[in-house]
Order: C-alpha cells, then structure tokens, then sequence
C-alpha cells in the first residue's frame, strides 16, 4: 500500500511581498511615492520667490547703475569728444595740429562705442534683478546699450566722414537723424529710471548719457 504525502502549510510562514498582509513599509510602491512626493515638495520650496527688503532692492538698483555708467563711461566720452571735434570743424577753430591727429582720436573713439570694446560687450550683459524695478533697469540697460551701439557710434562714423568730406550730404543728413535718435533713447533710459525710482520711492543713480546736439527735424 502506498502512503500519501500530504504537504502541511507552514503556518509561520510570512506573505510573499506586495501581498495584502505585507505591511506598507515593506512594499514597493508606496515608498516610490513617498519619495516622489518629499522630493517634488522640497522642489516647490525652493522654488517659492524671496521677497527681498525695500533696503535690498535699492542697493541692488544701485549696484546695476554703477556697473551701467562705469561700462557706459568711455563711450559717452569718446561721443562728446567726437561731436566738440566736429564742432570745431565747423567752426573754423580746430586748430593745425588738432587736426592732424583727429583720425587717430576719432578711431579710438569708434571702438570705444563698439561692440570690439569690453566695456560695450559688459554693459549689453549686465544683469539684473528680477524684480518690478529690474524690468525698468532691463529696459535702461537696452536703451542705453542702443544709445552707444546705435547713436552714439553712428556719430562718430559720420563725423569720421565729414572731417575729410565736410560736405558729403548722406553723411549730414545720417549725423541729424541719429543725433536726433541719440536724444530720444537718452530719453527713454530716463523715463525708466524714474520708473525704477518710483518702484522702489528712491532717488537712483542716473545714467550718464551726456547730451549731443539735437537738430531741428528738416
């Protein structure tokens, strides 16, 4: 007579994981989304905006002017220097050896307002906070870039012509119409640093633009 085994369930045995009796910290899946959840919180955390103090959003806007005029500073000299050269071509009072050495200051001149120049490249790169008051300085920061790229360089180039071809009408009529649009941009940077100003109710440093000759519209 063959004897049959019968296989006795292990009692003490414990549940395969993930089945109804696993206890949850023992399973999968949950954990999963535990983790998910802890790293996405400490992801909204820090990505919640920090409100800095009236007192840190001034000296911020300080700061950004300060790095605006100190790379704003040898364009805004070479333009004034090329415009009192002009000047005084047309005038009749540059004297012989002023005039003997103008193209080699008007070339210096035209760097400094170019794009070659350092000081050019820093100012279009500047950053600002990102604040109500640090849109009107984003606003500034590209008017005045314009105003040396654009205007003040444009002058320059003209007045470059205009000393050796003192009639040359395309060159008068390009030096009116960006002396012209010099002013307009120099107003503009203002416009915005009074907007900046009125954000932050400080008196910010203002932009050192000097003011060229402004024809009358022809």
């Amino acid at each position: 007579m063959t004897d049959t085994v019968t296989e006795t369930p292990q009692n003490n045995a414990e549940p395969p994981e993930g089945s109804a009796r696993s206890p949850w910290y023992r399973r999968r899946t949950p954990l999963i989304v535990a983790g998910v959840v802890l790293v996405v919180g400490i992801s909204v955390l820090s990505d919640l905006p920090v409100h800095a103090s009236r007192s840190a959003n001034v000296s911020s806007a300080q700061s950004v002017m300060k790095e605006v005029n100190g790379d704003l500073a040898p364009c805004a000299l070479a333009a004034k220097q090329a415009v009192a050269l002009w000047g005084a071509e047309e005038n009749h009072t540059l004297s012989a050896s002023d005039a003997a050495i103008a193209p080699g200051i008007l070339r210096d001149d035209q760097n400094a307002c170019s794009f070659t120049n350092e000081n050019i490249y820093d100012l279009s790169s500047i950053e600002v906070p990102g604040s109500t008051a640090g849109k009107h300085l984003s606003a500034l920061v590209g008017a005045v870039t314009l105003w040396s790229t654009g205007d003040a360089l444009g002058i320059i180039e003209d007045i470059q012509t205009l000393m050796s071809q003192p009639s040359d009408k395309t060159a008068l009529s390009d030096l009116a119409k960006r002396e012209r649009q010099a002013a307009q941009d120099r107003s503009q940077a203002d416009a915005q640093i009074n907007g900046a100003d009125s954000v932050l109710g400080a008196a910010i440093s203002r932009p050192d633009l000097p003011v060229l000759p402004t024809p009358p519209r022809s």
